[in-house]
């Protein structure tokens, strides 16, 4: 109250009669200043709409990170042909009470006898690591690839004393077709298999799997960008022929007896713009039947045979 000089912060007023009073130190006449517009409720740390934007923001860092981690395969069924493949893995995850049947059985024991490390954990932590709980109660560990580089195509091409022979890949995003294509490559003597680093297919357990162990044999590397690295063949006195449905020169017409590059388009969108007007010419397979176009491996395969048919004679 006025005139009580005990109160904290009270003070005499020069030019009053009053006691000492306690002001307010701008406090209100602060409160009355505008603080701006309210943020969007995403950016309220503690607002529902922003928890859920930073949910959204780790799971999208995390599938954009996923490629190169390490990947686990689940199902009995893909498990065993991965072992069967030879995929290279890390472990083997069984499930505590996983009723073992012929699969199961032959499973544990290629993983033995690979060196595999043999795990049994409980069932809640495969829950953890699937989407729909579907894992049949085994998982298998799969490193990520050790992918070359673009230049050792051609070195071990050098060190074999042959005329190189590398298959590019532009646009191909399923990875049996990779794993096909790897296993084609390496049946018809070719050096390798370049994919560029983006928007292409990767070296997954599918793409080892359908390889049926090629990948082991053979190089794949990885270009940061596949028109240059082209170029750089191209440079390197390597012919680049790409391979499309569209393509103006049969594949019969190719003379595949020197240095060459296939470089293989996707089904549908075939080869990207600055991909096809890198290639030396374009080729494509003749065909009878009504077909537009062949499976993207199956044509991979067949200019393949013919490019070892004519390196032979």
């Amino acid at each position: 109250m006025a005139g009580n000089s005990r109160r904290r912060g009270a003070v005499r007023k020069p030019g009053t009669k009053k006691g000492p009073t306690v002001g307010s130190g701008g406090v209100r006449r602060r409160g009355l200043e505008g603080r701006g517009p309210t943020p969007p409720a995403r950016e309220r740390a503690y607002h529902p709409a922003a928890k859920k934007a930073k949910k959204a923001a780790a799971a999208r860092a995390a599938r954009a990170g996923r490629r190169d981690d390490t990947e686990t395969v689940l199902g009995r069924n893909p498990v065993l042909e991965c072992l069967r493949a030879g995929v290279p893995a890390t472990a083997l995850y069984v499930a505590l009470g996983t009723e073992a049947d012929e699969r199961l059985t032959e499973t544990v024991r290629r993983a033995a006898d690979s060196g595999i490390a043999i795990l049994e954990v409980p069932r809640t932590d495969l829950d953890k690591i699937t989407v729909n709980g579907v894992h049949q109660g085994v998982a298998l560990q799969v490193p990520p690839y050790d992918y070359a580089h673009p230049d050792d195509l051609l070195a071990g091409a050098d060190e074999a004393g042959t005329a190189p022979l590398i298959v590019a890949l532009d646009n191909i995003s399923d990875p049996r077709n990779l794993g096909a294509i790897v296993r084609s490559t390496a049946a018809f003597g070719g050096d390798g298999v370049l994919i560029p680093q983006r928007r292409s297919a990767s070296v997954t357990a599918v793409a080892w799997r359908t390889s049926a162990g090629a990948a082991a044999r053979l190089p794949v590397a990885r270009a940061t960008n596949l028109t240059r690295t082209l170029v750089g063949y191209a440079r390197a006195g390597l012919q680049v022929v790409g391979l499309d449905a569209g393509g103006d020169t049969p594949v019969d017409d190719l003379d595949a007896t020197g240095p060459l590059v296939v470089v293989v388009g996707a089904e549908g969108k075939g080869l990207s713009r600055l991909v096809r007007q890198t290639c030396d010419q374009v080729v494509s397979i003749p065909m009878v039947g009504a077909a537009e176009s062949l499976n993207a491996s199956v044509a991979a395969g067949v200019v393949l045979a013919e490019v070892a048919r004519q390196r032979r004679r």
